[in-house]
């Protein structure tokens, strides 16, 4: 009886497992064919460089010489950010929703349907705080401008990894990466972006 008990147990955890794999890389290849046609993970990397470099800069001159460099590819980022955002909306409901389960387990959504969030909806909360940061509308500094817009960046691509994988592996990966945790990355960014998530991700 006990090593029956064990071999269905071990036959529900593989079947777990296989469609937990399947889940996920049904989630990577919609979100990938979505972003192929954009740049913006490499916009993204450039902006990166662009304000390290910028921080490490001694002089005043030089520094906002850079900033302006910037521009252009933060405009360009945007400009693809919206476009992407908009053809990812006319995915349709069942595919975008996601649990808000720390780990991603198949069939949540169904069987918690109250703990999930849209996608559609995150990455069109993630366009606008994108957007705002970029066109500067509070006039923050050049310096506060790129952390804000940086952040914006990072909880954005916490939330597709979210998507492809889980809430606990891109906090894992925020970290590794960034070396930067979940509750950080939340305070970092606007706070008319961090009123609209919360609300989004609690219900």
């Amino acid at each position: 009886m006990l090593l029956e008990i064990l071999v269905l147990l071990s036959t529900l955890a593989f079947g777990g497992w296989m469609q937990k794999s399947k889940l996920q890389q049904q989630r990577k290849a919609l979100l990938g064919r979505q972003l192929q046609p954009y740049q913006i993970e490499k916009f993204m990397e450039t902006l990166t460089e662009g304000y390290l470099r910028a921080l490490g800069e001694s002089s005043a001159e030089r520094q906002a010489s850079i900033w302006a460099l910037m521009a252009s590819s933060e405009d360009a980022l945007n400009t693809q950010f919206q476009e992407f955002v908009l053809n990812f909306s006319k995915q349709d409901a069942e595919s975008t929703q996601v649990s808000t389960w720390p780990l991603c387990l198949p069939y949540a959504e169904k069987i918690a349907p109250h703990a999930v969030f849209d996608m559609r909806k995150i990455l069109s909360m993630h366009a606008h705080g994108i957007a705002s940061a970029t066109d500067n509308t509070t006039q923050r500094s050049s310096k506060d401008k790129a952390f804000t817009l940086m952040a914006e960046l990072l909880l954005m691509q916490h939330s597709c990894h979210w998507f492809c994988k889980s809430k606990t592996v891109a906090s894992a990966r925020m970290m590794a990466r960034h070396q930067t945790s979940y509750p950080q990355l939340i305070a970092a960014v606007s706070p008319e972006t961090r009123h609209k998530y919360l609300k989004l991700i609690n219900g």
